[in-house]
């Protein structure tokens, strides 16, 4: 088996801006692959009305206090922003960083915040993941230096579109989230070089088979798709204590534990049980874990997880 890779995001929710860049600086030093926020207006766990920062400008800020690690939203909300306005900014985060860029993008759910700050949500998921599909082909031609065009039913408008400069990396990778059978899946096979997914070992199994239709379908070679699996783990010496914590967390960020209690992507226990459900993840194809860690960050969750639990799932 190869070696598991490891990134991180942070919440962007109920945080201050130090404690938010000093545990981004703090991924970057532990060795971490790859560091990740989200992109959205509102907080999206607990009261919606608690603060939270923007992820373009997160990511711009990250890119100039770390070293080594990619940068990347998980995901864009495709709504948000032009697909132009999305290139030029991942291209622009490119270059802050020396080449550590990842475009992450999906179709977007959250209707509070559009509703809030006036932006279209479009009139059902379906249509925004026509959107989506749309735009991903567009940013991945702009990506590459081709001119763009849409076509003449499509919801955007560009003309010979060409952007300047380049991306440092010769080809900038595509992240997509989500796994939606008949659209999203579709558009990952497509255009996505990263694929995000969430959920129990069956579900993830069921979303790679559909995927690699999806894949033969459009002549693409499945494989050249890096299968990434989002998780929230909490890792303590017991399991009783790793739930205190987790317990504390969501007290900071406003959230009944009621509403969360049922998230199996909270991976919640002692480095053994971790590891144990890496290894199943693994062992169906996802070798990448992508962790979402709540503020207050947990230090010893960030070391414990690339410093004890890797070298396990590693040596399974």
């Amino acid at each position: 088996m190869s070696d598991v890779r490891l990134g991180v995001l942070l919440w962007s929710q109920a945080t201050t801006w130090d404690d938010f860049e000093r545990a981004a600086i703090s991924v970057d030093r532990l060795g971490y692959d790859s560091l990740w926020t989200w992109d959205h207006l509102h907080a999206i766990f607990g009261d919606p009305h608690q603060p939270i920062f923007e992820g373009y400008t997160t990511l711009a800020a990250w890119a100039k206090v770390t070293e080594r690690v990619g940068l990347g939203l998980l995901v864009g909300a495709n709504t948000f922003r032009n697909p132009g306005l999305v290139a030029k900014s991942v291209t622009t985060i490119d270059h802050l960083s020396g080449g550590r860029a990842v475009l992450g993008i999906g179709g977007a759910w959250f209707e509070l915040e559009h509703r809030e700050h006036g932006i279209e949500f479009g009139t059902s998921p379906g249509r925004r993941l026509t959107w989506l599909d749309e735009s991903v082909g567009a940013m991945r031609s702009m990506l590459d230096g081709v001119a763009v065009s849409s076509p003449p039913d499509g919801v955007y408008q560009f003309d010979e579109l060409r952007q300047y400069p380049a991306p440092l990396q010769e080809h900038l990778p595509i992240m997509i989230g989500g796994s939606g059978e008949k659209k999203t899946l579709r558009t990952v096979a497509k255009y996505a070089d990263m694929w995000n997914a969430m959920g129990s070992i069956e579900k993830l199994q069921r979303k790679d088979a559909v995927l690699r239709e999806h894949c033969e379908a459009v002549g693409r070679d499945s494989t050249e798709i890096l299968r990434t699996v989002g998780c929230k783990p909490i890792i303590r010496d017991t399991e009783a204590e790793a739930r205190r914590v987790w317990e504390a967390q969501m007290a900071h960020n406003r959230t009944p534990m009621a509403d969360v209690i049922d998230d199996n992507t909270f991976w919640v226990g002692t480095p053994d049980q971790i590891a144990e459900t890496m290894i199943a993840c693994r062992d169906i194809g996802f070798e990448t874990f992508l962790a979402e860690l709540a503020a207050p960050y947990d230090a010893e969750t960030l070391e414990r997880w690339i410093g004890e639990v890797k070298p396990m799932v590693d040596a399974a």
